[in-house]
Order: C-alpha cells, then sequence, then structure tokens
C-alpha cells in the first residue's frame, strides 16, 4: 500500500513540475580578480595579436623590440634609473612604449615624482589649474570624452580617460595627441626607431570599462600589428609568504628544530639566581620612563611634527597631487577624508606657536592628531 501511494505521489509531483532554466552569477573568476586587464588580453587576441603580461622588467631582454608593445600600467616608483634607460633604449631600438603618467609637474623643483616622465620632457598638471583652458565649445556633444581624430574619418573615436588630468609638450615634441574638452589625455612621440605614448590613466582598459565607447578600439589601434607584453603588477609575495604558501611542513620541522635547539643549549650552568623583588618597575612605568626621556631630549615639536608626517604620508597616498594645493584646500581634502570637522583639522595641522605648550595642551594636541591620523 505505501509503494502504491509513494508512485501515486511521485507521478503526481511529475505532472505539476515545471522545468525551467535559471542563471546563477558566480561572480568574476579568479583570473579576473588578480587580473584586471584580462578582458582586454582577451579581445586583444582576438584581433589576432599575441599578448602576454609580467611582473617585472627582467624579461626586457628577452623582448624583441621590433613590432612589439610594451605597456607600463602599474605603479612605476621603484623604478631606477638604470631600468629607465633600459626601457628607452628598447623603444630606440624599435619598439613601441605606453606608460601611465603618475605624478604631476612642480614648478619649484622643475620636476616631477615620475623619472619616466621627465626623460620624455613631458609634463603632467591637474586640468583645473590650467592657466588659459579652451573656451566651451557648444557643438560638442560629448566635453567630457577625449577624442582622436584620424585621416579619412569623418566622425573621432571617443575614449573615456580620467579628465582631472592634463599632459602638456613645452617641448613640441609630440606628434599626435587627443584632448576632451578642456585638456589633453594622450601623446606620442617618435623616439629613435620606435615611439613613446603616454596617457593621464589607464583605467579606461580594465575590465568594467573597456566595452564602453571606444575604450578597447583605442587600445587595438595603439599595439596593432605588434606583439603585446602589459606589465601591472610588480608586488610580489615576501619570501615568508611562499614558504608558507609552498612548503608548511617544512618551516614547522624547521621551527621544532630550532626550539629543540635553544632547549639544549639553555640548559642552565652555575648557581639559580634569585628571584626578582617584586618592587621592581611595572611595564607601563617603563613606557612613561621612555616617553618623558624621548620628550625632554627631542622637545615637544619633534613629536608632533612625526605625527603630522604621518598624516601627510596617508593623504598624499589616497590623494595624488595633494602637495600642490594651498593650505585651505588641503585642509579641506582633510576634512573629506577623515570626515573630521574643519576646527579639528585646523588645531591639528595648523602652524604652532614658537611658546612651548603646557603638559595639558600638548596631551590635547596629541590627542587631535592621532584622532586624525587614525581616521585615515
Amino acid at each position: 500500500m505505501t509503494a502504491v501511494l509513494l508512485a501515486v505521489l511521485m507521478i503526481y509531483l511529475y505532472l505539476k513540475a515545471t522545468p525551467y532554466p535559471v542563471e546563477i552569477d558566480h561572480g568574476p573568476a579568479p583570473e579576473a580578480l588578480v587580473n584586471p586587464y584580462l578582458a582586454a588580453e582577451f579581445f586583444l587576441r582576438k584581433q589576432g595579436l599575441s599578448v602576454s603580461h609580467a611582473n617585472s622588467l627582467d624579461i626586457l631582454p628577452t623582448l624583441a623590440p621590433q613590432h612589439h608593445s610594451l605597456l607600463l600600467l602599474g605603479d612605476r616608483y621603484n623604478m631606477t634609473p638604470r631600468q629607465i634607460d633600459q626601457v628607452l633604449d628598447w623603444a630606440q631600438a624599435g619598439g613601441r612604449l605606453l606608460f601611465v603618467a603618475q605624478s604631476l609637474w612642480d614648478e619649484k623643483t622643475g620636476q616631477s615624482n615620475d623619472l619616466l616622465l621627465d626623460r620624455v620632457q613631458l609634463q603632467q598638471s591637474l586640468s583645473k589649474d590650467l592657466k588659459d583652458p579652451p573656451p566651451d565649445t557648444p557643438d560638442d556633444p560629448y566635453p567630457q570624452l577625449t577624442k582622436l581624430y584620424l585621416e579619412d574619418e569623418d566622425a573621432p573615436a571617443y575614449a573615456g580617460f580620467d579628465t582631472t588630468f592634463h599632459l602638456e609638450d613645452p617641448k613640441n615634441l609630440v606628434k599626435a595627441w587627443a584632448n576632451s574638452a578642456k585638456a589633453t589625455h594622450m601623446m606620442q612621440l617618435n623616439h629613435g626607431l620606435g615611439s613613446i605614448i603616454v596617457v593621464t590613466d589607464a583605467d579606461l582598459w580594465k575590465t568594467p570599462a573597456i566595452d564602453q565607447y571606444d575604450n578597447a578600439w583605442l587600445l587595438w589601434y595603439l599595439t596593432a600589428d605588434t606583439s603585446v607584453t602589459l606589465l601591472f603588477n610588480t608586488e610580489h609575495d615576501s619570501l615568508l609568504t611562499l614558504l608558507l604558501r609552498h612548503f608548511p611542513q617544512a618551516l614547522v620541522a624547521l621551527a621544532a628544530l630550532i626550539g629543540l635547539g635553544c632547549w639544549h643549549f639553555g640548559v642552565r650552568h652555575g648557581p639559580l639566581l634569585q628571584p626578582q623583588t617584586k618592587a621592581r618597575r611595572q611595564l607601563q612605568e617603563h613606557l612613561r620612563a621612555s616617553a618623558d626621556f624621548m620628550l625632554r631630549h627631542n622637545g615637544q615639536d619633534s613629536l608632533l611634527q612625526a605625527l603630522q608626517q604621518d598624516i601627510l604620508r596617508r593623504v598624499r597616498h589616497r590623494h595624488p597631487g595633494y602637495e600642490q594645493l594651498d593650505v585651505a584646500e588641503q585642509w579641506r581634502v582633510l576634512a573629506r577624508l577623515s570626515g573630521q570637522p574643519a576646527d579639528a583639522i585646523s588645531q591639528a595641522m595648523g602652524p604652532r606657536s614658537k611658546q612651548r605648550f603646557s603638559s595639558a595642551e600638548f596631551s590635547r594636541q596629541v590627542a587631535h592628531l592621532q584622532t586624525l591620523r587614525n581616521a585615515l
């Protein structure tokens, strides 16, 4: 009887069940998470180009310059002058080099923090700081997009560069460029047998944006008829991280061996030490004594300046070009990034009088700076 009821139930469910398709989004693949230019690589391969990526410039001697494009899309602040010479020599021998300008031009020092950008004699500034910006053009339907005009083409190609930055060519070396309504975002110049292309940013070729406007086409146009090597991640895992990942058992055995060695050589020789008196100082007393010693020998200014320098390092990392702003704008940026009120910013970062603070005032000033630093 039970088998009959079960069979009837299964027949009923079979007749009532309606299949339907369901798409389940599992998110980006692990390859896409570690490679923001994965879609760009697939697109270029689809156009018939040979594409590879690297994590350091050690591969440069293996790249033949002729018919090869090298795209430096990552952080280059750790590049040495010798590496810059090697890259420029590679381009001069016939390579096509594309890199992202990473620092603003400093009029006072006559240089930027981007050695490669300085070597090609181009300068980057903020678009809002242009002294004579182009006038508004009413018939421009896309003022925020960068336009690239080609011969024998009626309409330009449109690219989504970040319009915050602007490239300048003070030596008139550039042979081609692309502008938005107010600024220039791409420049190309000849370099020996090869060429160099400088852009203000490469976010338009990352996975979320490459399918917008003519971004993908522009990347193909700049690398056409060449093999392409992308270099965008120069940060490497430390030796300890690699050992923990690949040889955890060996590290455990090494730690056990070191422990046994310490136990063997740590056998007591000589008489026992008498127990320490309970009247010895606590850790808090040692820390207070160390702090008083630093305050007496270095003064209040050195301690406060150390906190302020730490704050400036953090805000420069989060807001490129911060050092180019005036004091009022810097304080507004600090207030926006930290969420602290303007009076707290001015109290913490404002110039200090030469008069020595009282203990209570010094403690309050340190507390203000620590609160601001922790908020960043």
